[in-house]
């Protein structure tokens, strides 16, 4: 086992340096309001579902807005981790 992992570590090309390639800050900018915009959306989606379950409390529907809830901070997790590991890859 150790040796297939020495093997694909070998096979892995050295980029040769620590900085990101030449022309990559276009693409970095870009995700970057690409991050700022989904989380701007899942902000939206948060407080869609807070008025909703305000407005289904008084109905005695509150809870049925949990999962929408969830959702929501889900792909907050989801879009935080991506942009920090392209961030991390980019700069590495």
């Amino acid at each position: 086992m150790t040796d297939l992992l020495v093997a694909v570590a070998m096979a892995v090309p050295d980029p040769g340096g620590a900085e990101a390639p030449p022309g990559s800050e276009g693409l970095l900018a870009i995700l970057r309001w690409v991050q700022w915009v989904a989380l701007g959306v899942c902000l939206a989606g948060l407080m869609a579902a807070g008025a909703a379950m305000a407005i289904g409390a008084r109905r005695g529907e509150g809870g049925e807005h949990m999962g929408r809830l969830g959702m929501v901070l889900g792909g907050v997790v989801v879009i935080a981790g991506a942009t920090s590991l392209v961030s991390f890859l980019a700069t590495a």
